[in-house]
C-alpha cells in the first residue's frame, strides 16, 4: 500500500449541502451496544434510549437524527446541583454517524447515563457532514432541544476527527459549553479553542494516524493556551479511531465528562460502570459501519491495524495511569501535577497542565 501523508482537515471544500440527511431509522441496529446486559447486571439499572429527530431551523431538510440516553428515573434538574443540569453531546466525523471512533460513543453514552448521578447524553448525527456551518447549527439545535425539554443548560461536547471543528466553533461562542474533548481532531475551522480557557479540554490522538496527523492535536494544545486545564494524550502507533486503545480512550472520556459535570467517579463506579466492556473488540468496526461512521474520509485508515506498541499497560489503580515526569512532546516539557488522577500508561505520551485563570 502506498504511503499516505496525514492531513489537517476533512472539511468539505464547499458548504453547499449535498444529498439528503439520513433517517434515524437507518441506525436502529445501533440504538444500544451489543452487550448492554453486562452493565445492567452490574448496576441493576438501565438508562432509557430514545430515538430523536431534532428540528434545525437554518434552512431546508431541517431535521437531524440522534439517540438520547437518559438516566433511569430522570427528573427535572435541580437548579442548585450542577450535574443535574449537564448533558454531553457526542459528534462524529466527516461522514457523520452515531457510534463514533471504534464505536466508543455507543457504550460511552450508556455509561454516562448510568453513573450514580446520571448524565444525559446525545449521540448526534449531522444533516450535511463535513460542512461546518450546518454541523454547528445541528449542535445548537441539539442544545436547544435538551434545554427546552429537560432544563439542561450546561454541555460537554465531544468530537471525533472533523467533529473537532463544530465542537470548538460552538464552544468558542457559547459559555453554556463547560468542557470539550476530541479524538483525532482536525485543526481547520477549530480556532474556537482559543476562546475555550479556562474551561477544560482533553485531546486524544494516535501517533500512527494516517488520516489526520497527531500534530493536529499538538497544535490544538498550543492554541488553547495556558490559562486553563488542558490535557493531551498521544497513543503510540495507534490509528485514526484509536482501535488499539479504545477501552482506555473511552474510560478517559467518561471520567473527563463526569468531572466537568461535577460527578464523582469512585473506585466502585469505575469498576462497575466505566470499565465494563459493552462490546468486544472484534465487533467495533462492524458497528461503526452500521452506525454510519465509516462513510466519510475516516473510512480510509480508521480501521488500519494499530502497531504492536499500542497495547495498554495496566496500572496498579484501575482507571488510573502514570506518566514519567517531564515528558517531552513538541518541544515542551510538562511536569504533571501530583493531584492529577488521569495519568496515562507508559505506552502513550502525555502533556497535562492546569493553568491559572487570569
Amino acid at each position: 500500500m502506498a504511503h499516505t501523508t496525514p492531513g489537517i482537515s476533512l472539511s468539505a471544500t464547499s458548504q453547499m449541502p449535498q444529498g439528503k440527511p439520513h433517517s434515524i431509522n437507518e441506525y436502529t441496529s445501533v440504538k444500544k451496544p451489543p452487550h448492554l446486559d453486562r452493565l445492567t447486571s452490574a448496576t441493576h439499572q438501565e438508562s432509557a434510549v430514545e430515538s430523536v429527530t431534532i428540528d434545525v431551523d437554518d434552512g431546508p431538510d431541517g431535521f437531524v437524527p440522534g439517540f438520547l440516553h437518559m438516566p433511569p428515573n430522570f427528573t427535572a434538574p435541580d437548579p442548585f446541583q450542577e450535574h443535574h443540569r449537564t448533558a454531553a453531546i457526542l459528534l462524529s466525523g466527516a461522514g457523520g454517524g452515531v457510534t463514533g471512533p471504534s464505536s466508543i460513543y455507543l457504550s460511552l453514552a450508556c455509561k454516562l447515563a448510568t453513573l450514580s448521578s446520571g448524565i444525559p447524553t446525545l449521540r448526534l448525527d449531522y444533516r450535511y457532514p463535513a460542512r461546518n456551518k450546518h454541523c454547528v447549527a445541528d449542535v445548537y439545535a441539539g442544545m436547544k432541544y435538551l434545554q427546552d425539554l429537560y432544563g439542561l443548560d450546561r454541555f460537554v461536547l465531544v468530537g471525533w476527527s472533523f467533529g473537532g471543528a463544530p465542537v470548538f466553533a460552538v464552544a468558542g461562542a457559547d459559555q453554556r459549553v463547560i468542557g470539550c474533548a476530541t479524538v483525532a481532531s482536525q485543526t481547520v475551522e477549530a480556532d474556537g479553542i482559543r476562546k475555550l480557557a479556562p474551561r477544560p479540554v482533553l485531546l486524544l490522538h494516535g501517533t500512527g494516524d494516517r488520516t489526520l496527523s497527531h500534530a493536529c492535536s499538538e497544535r490544538l494544545y498550543a492554541m488553547y493556551g495556558d490559562k486553563g486545564e488542558r490535557q493531551l494524550e498521544l497513543f503510540d502507533g495507534d490509528n485514526h479511531a484509536l482501535m488499539g486503545n479504545a477501552g482506555t480512550a473511552e474510560g478517559m472520556l467518561c471520567e473527563f465528562i463526569a468531572r466537568c459535570a461535577g460527578v464523582e467517579v469512585d473506585e466502585g463506579l469505575r469498576r462497575e460502570v466505566v470499565e465494563t466492556e459493552l462490546m468486544n473488540d472484534g465487533e467495533r468496526e462492524e458497528l461503526m459501519q452500521r452506525g454510519g461512521d465509516l462513510r466519510g474520509a475516516e473510512r480510509s485508515h480508521s480501521h488500519d491495524k494499530p502497531s504492536e506498541t499500542t497495547t495498554a499497560t495496566p496500572s496498579s489503580h484501575p482507571g488510573r495511569s502514570r506518566t514519567p515526569r517531564g515528558t517531552w512532546i513538541a518541544g515542551a516539557a510538562i511536569t504533571p501535577s501530583a493531584t492529577d488522577h488521569h495519568r496515562p500508561p507508559p505506552d502513550h505520551r502525555a502533556l497535562w497542565e492546569r493553568g491559572e485563570s487570569r
